[in-house]
């Protein structure tokens, strides 16, 4: 007789994938980008009486479900796009990062009674994370220019990061009640950043090696998944950001795959990473939309519609926030490339920097993140705005992933950029 708890856990594994399986197949036939069909599909699984509750669980995001679909996205991004456009990747991933936790804290203190600059330097570091997956998909499938395409995809690989690494700090300012010096902080983000892509670049050479000696294709494949659970793991043990020695693997691999894999096992590779990331990928969207009643739960009836209606205006205060900070860093990251480098670039047109300024989506890492504050503090007095916070965050990724992500489509057409000409 199998144990009950087991039995639990694999009916709701069997039916996260059979409702990945079948969303998928229809947001296909409606034309709709399949993360938006499973979040919606999740939100409404939810109330069924008889389907149990589930929370999500950090740990599954952080150590199962994020190493593997960053690596995946990473593999298959070319290191030559990617280093070509790395100034204006690091103006959204560093420069974005800081704006939106700043701004987020500002917001969020002048929108919610008693939420003061801590709480909302949480807030908004926990919200500063893109999704990958959810933007990309869009505007490779409606073949946007590849530059814009390489700049949303090398932004969202690396502000997680960035972002949870400020959520580490605004947390010391609550928990502990200590903020870091100047010194300390940029100590911190140097090794965070440099040690994660030395050990990830050390990883992925070994790798390579091993790689170019195995010839049977199961078990290069087998070591090609470990992969990203051995860069994650070693960078959080060392302290570093596993998050970017991750990537950093990711992309070192994937740049060199015709050198250790055939033309046999790299189909097979593909096809086998394909899915993975398609099913990993499918069950985080879904426990998105499975959180609905839980974070209702959290908090009480007659707060309900006054917080949702402020968690929607900060969420559109987010993404004026992006649209503002793209059209500056565009002619900034211009007049560095033209004139103190030297190269020959033209500034981009403002329709391209729209659609990037509107590819701000936020997914599970927002989510897990939220999810993932501490109860108490080091006082053991409740975390202050636990609950808000979450209830925020879950609006934010409704707001952008469901929101923007349909009307993404319609804007690309409607700005003549569906095509992959250059501009």
């Amino acid at each position: 007789m199998p144990n009950e708890s087991i039995l639990s856990i694999e009916l709701v594994a069997l039916l996260l994938l059979l409702l990945v399986i079948g969303l998928s197949a229809l947001a296909r036939r409606l034309r709709i980008p399949y993360p938006i069909l499973l979040v919606l599909g999740g939100l409404v699984l939810g109330f069924f009486p008889l389907v149990p509750p589930v929370v999500l669980d950090p740990d599954l995001v952080f150590l199962v479900l994020l190493p593997p679909l960053l690596f995946a996205a990473a593999y298959a991004t070319s290191w030559a796009r990617m280093r070509a456009n790395m100034l204006s990747i690091c103006l959204l991933a560093f420069g974005l990062v800081g704006l939106t936790v700043i701004g987020g804290a500002a917001i969020g203190h002048l929108i919610l009674p008693g939420f003061d600059w801590r709480m909302g330097l949480v807030l908004g570091a926990v919200v500063s994370t893109t999704d990958a997956l959810a933007a990309t998909s869009i505007a490779r499938r409606l073949r946007l220019p590849k530059r814009a395409v390489d700049i949303i995809e090398g932004e969202s690989l690396i502000n997680d990061a960035t972002g949870l690494l400020a959520l580490n700090i605004a947390l010391g300012l609550i928990v502990s009640g200590q903020m870091p010096g100047v010194f300390e902080a940029s100590w911190k983000l140097v090794y965070l950043v440099g040690a994660a892509i030395l050990i990830g670049i050390v990883l992925g050479r070994v790798l390579h090696l091993l790689l170019r000696r195995i010839d049977e294709p199961s078990i290069a494949i087998s070591l090609s998944i470990a992969a990203p659970y051995l860069a994650y793991l070693a960078a959080e043990n060392l302290q570093a950001s596993g998050v970017l020695a991750t990537v950093t693997c990711g992309v070192y691999l994937g740049n060199r795959d015709s050198a250790h894999f055939n033309a046999t096992a790299r189909i097979t590779h593909t096809a086998v990473w394909e899915t993975l990331a398609f099913i990993l990928n499918g069950v985080a969207f879904v426990l998105i939309g499975l959180q609905l009643p839980w974070i209702l739960d959290s908090i009480a009836q007659a707060d309900r519609e006054r917080l949702w209606f402020v968690a929607a205006l900060f969420a559109v205060a987010l993404i004026v926030l992006r649209i503002v900070w793209v059209y500056p860093g565009a002619w900034l990251v211009y007049v560095i490339q033209r004139h103190a480098l030297r190269q020959p670039e033209t500034l981009p047109s403002w329709r391209s920097t729209l659609v990037i300024g509107w590819s701000g989506m936020r997914g599970v890492v927002a989510l897990a993140a939220a999810i993932a504050l501490p109860h108490t503090l080091d006082n053991g007095e409740p975390f202050p705005g636990r609950n808000i916070i979450i209830v925020m965050t879950f609006t934010v990724i409704l707001v952008t992933l469901v929101g923007q992500g349909l009307t993404l489509p319609p804007l690309i057409r409607a700005l003549g950029l569906s095509s992959r000409s250059r501009e």
